[in-house]
């Protein structure tokens, strides 16, 4: 699923868009197709995983699930879920859902949950943290209600930087380590961001999906943890657990 950073990359890459009018939309999205014809897209947003088509009375919000995708000027062999048609070039959406929405981004979310955002707020979030006392940190960290952007990766290479066990309890850590991890969220966003950009995201993994750290023999751990049961990796002896 992508990511907070991978949906920013997709803002900027279809950004020479903005503006333009739409000449044709297909595809088999359960949305009325003619209705975005003939128009003219005044922006793009994302929210965390959320991206937004917006026009000037409505909005088209996709999210791209597990298996999503996109592509530009030229369709791939299978049938995209929406495709937009200019005058001089095309954009494709694949596996994933679209949906309109009658509202603004802006009226509907809220921006300061996103780690991605310049609205990004450390208070909130910490507010909120701290009301899900009995939660465990694995958990919480994949609330998009706080940590809009933060997926599966993000969780487990943020909690290794805080020395934190994926199973503690967020109540149970001290105040400083979830200051911490809040922090990190966004920090590790951005290199996240960074390194997609250069496609050299993989070779930064020091847990995820490793299974010793890097450039040593230390074991890590692979567990389904918490409520959602996502997959968490970990160093044991390195990250404390708090329960």
């Amino acid at each position: 699923m992508p990511e907070g950073p991978s949906i920013v990359i997709l803002k900027e890459k279809i950004s020479y868009l903005k503006h333009k009018i739409v000449a044709e939309a297909s595809g088999y999205a359960e949305i009325d197709m003619e209705a975005l014809e003939h128009k003219k897209i005044i922006d793009f947003k994302s929210w965390g995983k959320h991206f937004f088509i917006c026009f000037s009375d409505f909005t088209i919000r996709i999210h791209f699930g597990l298996f999503g995708s996109y592509q530009f000027h030229e369709p791939k062999k299978v049938n995209p879920k929406l495709a937009l048609h200019f005058n001089d070039d095309s954009v494709y959406f694949y596996v994933c859902t679209v949906e309109r929405l009658d509202q603004s981004p802006d009226e509907l979310y809220d921006f300061s949950a996103d780690v991605m955002s310049d609205e990004w707020d450390v208070k909130k979030a910490l507010v909120k943290l701290k009301d899900l006392g009995d939660k465990k940190i694995c958990d919480v960290l994949l609330d998009q209600h706080i940590f809009s952007g933060v997926g599966n990766i993000i969780k487990n290479e943020v909690l290794y930087r805080c020395s934190v066990h994926p199973e503690s309890i967020v109540k149970k850590i001290p105040a400083a380590k979830l200051k911490a991890i809040v922090h990190e969220c966004r920090e590790y966003s951005f290199d996240f961001l960074k390194w997609k950009k250069k496609n050299e995201l993989k070779k930064h993994f020091e847990v995820y999906q490793q299974k010793t750290l890097r450039n040593t023999d230390q074991k890590v751990t692979k567990k389904d943890t918490g409520t959602t049961r996502r997959s968490s990796y970990f160093q044991a002896e390195m990250q404390e657990l708090y329960s």
